[in-house]
């Protein structure tokens, strides 16, 4: 009998969805890091001026790997549609949420004091405390963030589709592009509301626009700048899939 897993659909399928997990995964934790733009490539800082909020460009680093993730939906939604986008996303959720409720656990264990003690050469003079400071986000951070990604994903899926239906199979770019402007500003500002305006820090909105409009131009900026990528990962997945079996999914991604 042959072997589910000797399926190129189907190993294509694992692989993109691992790739696309363990972005967003990574992507959540390494976010409680906030880096400064402009000093990172060694140039003086902007110091925009935005709805009253003046500042360089900073961004979580989780920022660098979103680019990558909108690349990946793209491309699952191009080979299996909606559905395979969804099915993801909710995935993605759940492990997400199961990793923080594991750190929050690990957080409230007892450590040895030697432990504890353990990076004060280094410059750390208490792990619990950093341990906690680093890995411990705030809840409205995790709740906004999780709201914002199912959205954001659902959204660019349903428009991609559309955008498809409509222009024809060709334009591969004109459905990224469109599907990530809609996304990405529904989840560029409801992250931000939800974590810093709703939550205890209680932004006042001058600073949630300013920031989410930098946060939104960044990632409209990569998404355009990652076109050619997208172009050269359909061109690999249709010589690993062979002509026929790559149309064979288009077509059924177009229609499932």
């Amino acid at each position: 009998m042959k072997s589910i897993l000797r399926d190129k659909a189907l190993r294509l399928f694992l692989i993109l969805g691992a790739f696309f997990i363990t972005n967003a995964l990574v992507a959540e934790f390494i976010g409680v890091k906030i880096f400064a733009l402009e000093a990172s490539l060694g140039l003086a800082s902007w110091e925009f001026n935005l709805f009253g909020e003046t500042g360089g460009l900073m961004f979580t680093a989780g920022a660098i790997l979103w680019p990558i993730v909108f690349i990946l939906t793209d491309i699952i939604n191009e080979y299996f549609g909606t559905k395979g986008v969804k099915m993801l996303s909710y995935i993605t959720i759940g492990l997400i949420s199961y990793a923080f409720l594991m750190i929050f656990g690990a957080i409230h264990l007892v450590p040895p004091e030697w432990w504890v003690k353990a990076g004060v050469e280094s410059g750390v003079p208490d792990m619990q405390a950093a341990f906690t400071q680093i890995f411990g986000q705030s809840n409205w951070i995790i709740v906004g963030s999780l709201i914002a990604f199912g959205v954001g994903q659902i959204v660019d899926a349903l428009v991609f589709k559309q955008v498809r239906v409509k222009f024809g199979e060709k334009k591969i770019w004109l459905r990224a592009t469109l599907s990530t402007l809609v996304s990405q500003f529904i989840d560029s500002f409801v992250v931000l509301y939800i974590a810093f305006v709703l939550g205890p820090q209680q932004w006042p909105m001058s600073r949630f626009f300013a920031v989410g409009t930098v946060n939104y131009g960044y990632k409209i900026l990569m998404a355009i700048l990652l076109i050619p990528l997208l172009y050269f990962f359909r061109m690999l997945i249709n010589n690993y899939l062979g002509d026929k079996e790559a149309n064979k999914l288009r077509k059924l991604a177009v229609h499932g």
